[in-house]
């Protein structure tokens, strides 16, 4: 492999892999409008990124066992947990208890991380063989995606101070819209 080989492979790389974490930056912009602190920030970007690692891997090995038509689930499934956490920020903005029912904590952490990357984990299903250039693939994936979450929280914090009480609503309104748009491609 030449060297404009290589620098054309890492270009397209990086343009797959800022599309993919996307999704992770318009969550983390939602998610940044929730009171975090800047330990949880770096905790959930790191988190994200890791999933965004190890969902393609995983679909690249199921993609050899399984039909194209999981790709499609995962779509669908993603697009419905954004709507589940999305209703929840919206619901919860307009009740006057401080405590959200999901939290970027544990669990909910998980639940956040896992609704952002089941788009990588059907771009994982579709790349099929692994091998040293998918090792990149899936480095690049993790590495951009935990760039753009950072990016969406910090953004989001620094939005939330101005929006004051809507600042939830208005990250739930960002989630729903995102699940809204995975489940009715345009």
């Amino acid at each position: 492999m030449n060297v404009s080989q290589l620098i054309s492979e890492m270009i397209t790389l990086v343009i797959m892999a800022f599309a993919l974490g996307m999704d992770a930056f318009s969550v983390g912009l939602g998610m940044g409008l929730i009171r975090l602190r800047f330990r949880q920030i770096f905790y959930i970007g790191v988190v994200i990124g890791v999933f965004h690692i190890w969902m393609p891997l995983l679909g690249m090995f199921i993609g050899r066992l399984l039909s194209d038509k999981l790709g499609m689930f995962a779509t669908y499934g993603g697009g419905i947990l954004l709507l589940i956490l999305g209703a929840q920020m919206i619901y919860s903005s307009f009740k006057h208890d401080d405590t959200p029912f999901i939290k970027p904590v544990g669990f909910g952490l998980l639940f956040f991380a896992l609704s952002v990357s089941l788009d990588s984990f059907s771009v994982g299903l579709s790349l099929g063989i692994f091998g040293a250039r998918t090792f990149l693939t899936i480095i690049v994936f993790g590495v951009v995606s935990m760039l753009l979450t950072w990016l969406g929280l910090l953004l989001g914090r620094r939005v939330q101070g101005w929006l004051g009480s809507y600042s939830e609503a208005l990250g739930g309104s960002i989630l729903l819209a995102f699940g809204i748009k995975l489940l009715l491609p345009f």
